[in-house]
């Protein structure tokens, strides 16, 4: 069905790769690590098959404790031997990521339009407030939405259902905006319409379908809804 904008009332936002740049990362780790960036690849990609084992498994941990674990397993793939402390003055950057740059202006159009926005993420309560005040967004946002509110990690639809409730909205009049490919198949399978932010120009992962909306930023969500 294509993007229905007569629907939404409300609009969600993933947090890492969405609003913030995990990327920026990569810096904290070019001071201890030669060649930083397989480093931070494995890191990232090994944090989010963490997650999804975790709903499998019945696992749960906040998930800065599992983005911990895929750190330290990154570095010891690598053959890095720093100290913890070293270690842990990397994994804080994620309370300092850098904020793409539509973000800002981009949500504060939506807000000024009327729509309710919240963050559905993730990330620990903690994480989320440090990344709602790094960003400045915090004036925007209704509220931030955690998995560990029901200790689910996306993209289970529990996590979606939960996010519906938590705003009191019909969760089909709610539009979720994320990077990540398996959180717009996630939110899409709960009822909500999925939005995708192809920042690179990226291929999408089509084998299960197509996006409700792709948009390249936060700019062309707000043409996309009025």
């Amino acid at each position: 069905m294509p993007f229905d904008p007569d629907r939404v009332t409300t609009i969600t936002f993933d947090s890492y790769s969405t609003i913030v740049d995990v990327e920026a990362a990569q810096k904290a780790l070019a001071d201890r690590v030669d060649d930083p960036r397989p480093v931070s690849r494995l890191w990232r990609s090994r944090s989010l098959a963490y997650t999804f084992l975790a709903n499998q498994i019945d696992a749960y941990k906040p998930f800065y404790e599992m983005n911990r674990d895929a750190l330290q397993y990154a570095l010891d793939v690598h053959g890095v031997d720093i100290t913890t402390e070293e270690r842990d003055e990397i994994l804080a950057v994620y309370h300092e990521l850098d904020v793409f740059d539509d973000v800002r202006d981009g949500m504060n159009k939506l807000y000024d339009a009327g729509y309710d926005l919240y963050v559905v993420s993730n990330g620990n309560p903690e994480m989320l407030d440090s990344m709602v005040d790094f960003a400045g967004i915090g004036g925007l946002l209704e509220d931030t939405v955690s998995a560990d509110e029901i200790q689910t990690f996306k993209p289970a639809a529990e996590l979606y259902r939960h996010a519906a409730e938590r705003t009191a909205t019909d969760i089909e009049e709610i539009a979720h905006v994320t990077a990540g490919y398996f959180d717009v198949y996630g939110a899409m399978h709960a009822g909500m319409q999925g939005v995708w932010v192809n920042r690179d120009d990226g291929p999408w992962d089509a084998f299960a379908g197509e996006p409700d909306l792709t948009i390249e930023s936060f700019h062309d969500l707000h043409d996309g809804l009025l």
